[in-house]
């Protein structure tokens, strides 16, 4: 059995295909997990999303990403849908009521300790450890798959608070988890998110800020997407940065875990 892990889709189904198919990817014996954003931008979002929730148990999984969780809102008429985006064919798929409620019973990170390795969208918020972050996430997973779950969604988009504390209570508290769990690229030293940066760290000449990894102190590997300015560069040996900015014409990134090796899938022209 292989591990891959894969960077962010963004409905480049054609291009993760292809990935599959190098590495001759098999539903029986393989696990692939993306790192979320599975939709949004691309022009195979419906595809995509199909692939994951239709795939064999167990084969083929994802955590959230921001857009995933866009999503559902979008799916649950609370907001409105972005032209951008291109989702149009999965507001209209009859199968309207199958995505959101595939989509909310996914994780926001996953620990496999096999493997020395720790998968969310936007990486691991330095201020908590692997098992923290996994407790944080349960708490609002558990509420993703409550039957109150639309209310949670409602209210979850906002920026504040933007610096965790452990009494923080309620959507204040859920909302700073699903932030650093899918939006986090840059932190202050006093851990406060910032989600107005979005650029390099190179372009970057706020000394305030730093990128959420240079405070990384663990010992195990993270696996992440959601930043494509990066394209993979993180100068940390322990967090892999997946989202090489495929829907923006660059290329998909496939990570083999068990070989250390990455795959390439240069974008394809629309």
């Amino acid at each position: 059995m292989s591990l891959y892990v894969v960077g962010d889709i963004q409905g480049c189904n054609r291009e993760l295909m292809q990935l599959l198919d190098r590495v001759g990817f098999s539903f029986s014996h393989d696990q692939l997990w993306c790192v979320g954003d599975i939709v949004a931008r691309g022009p195979d979002s419906l595809e995509a999303l199909r692939f994951f929730a239709d795939a064999p148990t167990g084969s083929v999984r994802s955590v959230l990403g921001n857009h995933d969780l866009n999503l559902i809102g979008v799916l649950l008429g609370q907001r409105k849908v972005n032209p951008k985006d291109k989702l149009d064919a999965v507001v209209a798929s009859i199968r309207k009521l199958d995505w959101i409620d595939w989509l909310r019973h996914q994780p926001l990170c996953h620990l496999n300790r096999e493997h020395d390795l720790f998968i969310s969208h936007a990486g691991l918020y330095p201020w908590w450890t692997d098992m923290e972050a996994c407790t944080h996430a349960t708490e609002v997973e558990q509420i993703l798959k409550s039957e109150d779950f639309s209310t949670f969604i409602e209210a979850m988009f906002g920026n504040e608070p933007q610096k965790w504390d452990s009494s923080l209570s309620g959507f204040d508290r859920y909302r700073f988890i699903v932030n650093a769990f899918t939006r986090m690229r840059y932190c202050s030293i006093n851990g406060e998110l910032d989600f107005s940066v979005k650029t390099h760290p190179n372009d970057v000449n706020n000394n305030d800020l730093r990128p959420w990894f240079d405070f990384f102190r663990g010992n195990h590997r993270v696996a992440f997407g959601h930043w494509a300015a990066l394209m993979g560069e993180t100068s940390h040996p322990r967090t892999i940065g997946l989202d090489t900015g495929c829907v923006w014409g660059n290329h998909m990134t496939l990570w083999d875990v068990d070989n250390d090796s990455y795959y390439r899938q240069s974008a394809i022209r629309q």
